[in-house]
């Protein structure tokens, strides 16, 4: 058993801790310890290509489910039910006080299919990177090449910007969204499809959408946009504060 003198030293010193978190850590730090964030990854890719963003997001204090849903599978209709709720609110603690969503490309759309259709209890903040919210050109143009509907798969064929696109079916967002576009391209005969600036995959003006809450615009593609630390710091920023750091 300690001696009075070290006990009463052991006890100061620990309050001495709490006071200084308490302090001098950011409020939405700590309160994010509750709060889950489900990654929802882009058309013909896997949860490998958001693991980037994982770590961060753990270390910012949020619960993380990086869904792995097989993209080129099946429509949109199938896949929305599939990654958002199944692979990922119901894989959130039963207690999480909120639950986010950090998504690339078709991710945003599925995201946006379910929310119109469904009720999303504890819907928090929404950060969608590189989202073809009104649809691609590209797939205007390609869908009938030999090779690019096997590639792309149907939820490929409806990303369109015709009747058919599912994107220009959505309606306006009425939950906080952030959307992080990019404006360079390592794909320019893609590109040459699609209004300019692009990021070889979506145009700058077809990742708006209406509702959103902020919008931010960074020179990365399409394909490798959510490696960038600058783009994954702004991805905390809106989920902690619903809105981006515009002075970064």
């Amino acid at each position: 058993m300690l001696p009075v003198a070290l006990h009463q030293s052991a006890v100061l010193a620990r309050a001495m801790i709490v006071l200084l978190v308490t302090n001098f850590l950011p409020a939405a730090a700590i309160a994010a310890n509750d709060e889950c964030v489900v990654i929802i990854h882009g058309l013909a890719r896997t949860a490998g290509a958001m693991k980037p963003l994982v770590k961060p997001l753990q270390q910012a204090g949020y619960e993380v489910v990086n869904v792995d849903y097989p993209s080129r599978d099946h429509d949109i209709e199938t896949l929305a039910p599939m990654a958002v709720r199944q692979m990922g609110i119901d894989q959130c603690s039963d207690d999480a006080a909120a639950i986010h969503f950090v998504t690339h490309s078709l991710g945003g759309i599925l995201v946006r299919y379910y929310a119109e259709k469904n009720d999303i209890e504890k819907l928090g903040r929404v950060v969608m990177i590189a989202p073809p919210n009104q649809g691609s050109e590209v797939v205007d143009h390609l869908r009938s090449v030999p090779g690019f509907a096997a590639l792309n798969g149907p939820a490929g064929l409806q990303l369109g910007t015709d009747d058919e696109s599912i994107p220009m079916q959505l309606g306006a967002v009425d939950y906080p969204v952030g959307i992080i576009a990019g404006t360079d391209t390592i794909n320019p005969i893609l590109s040459q499809y699609l209004p300019n600036p692009d990021d070889g995959k979506v145009s700058l003006e077809s990742t708006k959408v209406e509702g959103m809450t902020d919008f931010i615009v960074f020179a990365h593609t399409h394909t490798f946009i959510m490696r960038s630390k600058k783009v994954i710091a702004q991805v905390i920023h809106f989920l902690q504060q619903e809105r981006f750091d515009h002075a970064q």
